[in-house]
């Protein structure tokens, strides 16, 4: 059963609102919004939506899709439609995430002295700068924030305005979305700093 447009563009409104906006919180609020169908209809992209909700007819299916764009910075529907690239990397790396989070953690480790420099500030921490030049994936900046809460520090030091704001805000708002094991992941850590 095809899902309605209107709901595949609520789901999309409550991720664009998640990751836009320090207060709003998707999982929190059932990915619930103030929508309503009389507005959707006059949008311009709605055939998108109808498009996306034949496609992807499941709550979590869609949801899935598009936190896959928004972490790619693909914020409009349309520019999602002509990339479906980014869900099935998405599908690959968290399908993965054990094997993807160990290849970065050693990647990271020939890198630095000790597990400690990952999270050194100069004008971004290391750990954020290698994932900004695209040599380890998002999920694992996430798992390490979320096992050790280094965006804290970080968020209080930096001062810069322009690209760390919308870094922070996104490896913040993806934690929501981002499961793993704890102690499995704490000893991928272990294992690859001790050698």
């Amino acid at each position: 059963m095809n899902m309605e447009p209107f709901e595949a563009y609520s789901y999309y409104l409550a991720i664009k609102l998640h990751f836009e906006s320090d207060s709003y919180d998707a999982p929190k609020y059932n990915f619930k919004t103030s929508a309503k169908p009389s507005s959707f209809w006059k949008r311009k992209d709605k055939y998108h939506f109808a498009k996306l909700g034949r496609k992807y007819d499941k709550g979590p299916d869609i949801i899935n899709y598009y936190i896959s764009q928004f972490i790619e910075d693909r914020k409009w529907v349309g520019d999602m439609m002509t990339d479906e690239d980014n869900y099935t990397k998405w599908q690959k790396r968290t399908q993965a995430l054990s094997y993807t989070f160990e290849n970065d953690i050693n990647t990271l480790a020939e890198q630095v002295d000790s597990f400690e420099d990952l999270f050194a500030i100069e004008t971004h921490p290391f750990i954020v700068k290698e994932y900004m030049s695209g040599n380890i994936c998002l999920e694992t900046v996430v798992i390490l924030n979320k096992l050790t809460g280094f965006m804290k520090a970080a968020d209080r030091t930096i001062t810069e305005t322009i690209l760390w704001p919308d870094v922070s805000r996104k490896i913040r708002k993806y934690e929501s979305f981002v499961n793993f094991d704890r102690k499995k992941f704490a000893n991928i850590v272990t294992k690859s700093f001790t050698k």
